[in-house]
């Protein structure tokens, strides 16, 4: 071959790794830009109310946090997002389980409903729910001012969280591991405990983390249910809430910054788990 015919072969390759001039998605003009609306949308707001809970000293912020009425409705909305975060755990589960593993007639409407709660105003899911099972119940269930009606809105609203996790991971999970399990004899359950479990739990604790950082500082689905009776159905948005009419924005402040403290915390230690599960699947 002359070099008149290799020189455009080798033009072309110079031309192929030549770098690319111009605006890169990863470029520092881009972190710029993310960072910025980061700080506009996420980091702003959170300083602001954390300097607002300063407002009167330390003292006064531990003086918000510590008052009985704000320990009693801190420890009634962990204790009740806690139960709704297991009780998505199982019934989440077992939704992402059929969707993925069962096949019957309106599959389709169910996937979609699952994502309702999500779509759905909360006020709207808490006026539903007070229509159902309120003083004027059809089927004669009054859960208005309970706390199983604030349990029963939480769960509404944060079911979505679990499912949608789980259910990415059973549709990439191979059969292949569990019948070859069911040849070598394994049952059901030991198929279930030692090989689907372990894969999907990593997915089951971060639908449950996200399900129970939601309902810490849910607010518009309990609204009308619970009552807002201080010491058995008032959570913690409801208790802010109060706190800014009787004109207490310090008190309300403390709450929220405990509020977003936890969660944090939730989702730190979700973020450590996850990390653990990629290093031994590594």
């Amino acid at each position: 071959m002359t070099r008149a015919a290799q020189a455009p072969e080798h033009d072309a390759g110079k031309a192929t790794f030549a770098p690319r001039r111009g605006w890169r998605p990863d470029g520092p003009l881009s972190l710029g830009v993310a960072g910025l609306w980061l700080s506009i949308i996420v980091l702003l707001p959170l300083a602001a109310i954390v300097a607002q809970s300063f407002d009167d000293g330390p003292r006064g912020f531990w003086a918000g946090v510590t008052a009985p009425a704000a320990l009693q409705t801190l420890g009634l909305t962990v204790a009740m997002s806690l139960l709704v975060a297991a009780i998505n755990v199982l019934f989440g589960t077992v939704i992402a389980w059929v969707l993925v593993r069962d096949e019957f007639p309106g599959k389709g409407v169910v996937n979609a409903i699952i994502d309702l709660p999500f779509a759905l105003p909360t006020i709207v899911a808490s006026l539903v729910l007070l229509s159902l099972y309120g003083p004027n119940s059809p089927f004669d269930i009054h859960l208005a001012a309970t706390q199983p009606g604030v349990v029963l809105a939480l769960t509404f609203v944060t079911l979505p969280f679990v499912v949608r996790q789980v259910q990415p991971v059973l549709m990439e999970l191979d059969h292949s591991v569990e019948e070859a399990a069911a040849v070598l004899g394994a049952g059901n359950r030991v198929i279930w405990s030692k090989i689907v479990l372990p894969a999907l739990l990593p997915a089951i604790l971060s639908g449950a983390g996200l399900a129970f950082t939601r309902a810490i500082g849910e607010f518009g689905s309990v609204v009308l249910i619970g009552g807002n009776i201080p010491g058995k159905t008032q959570v913690a948005s409801q208790y802010i809430q109060q706190q800014i009419e009787v004109d207490e924005p310090v008190n309300a402040a403390a709450v929220s910054v405990a509020l977003l403290v936890i969660a944090f915390v939730v989702l730190i230690v979700l973020r450590v788990i996850a990390k653990i599960q990629s290093r031994r699947e590594g």
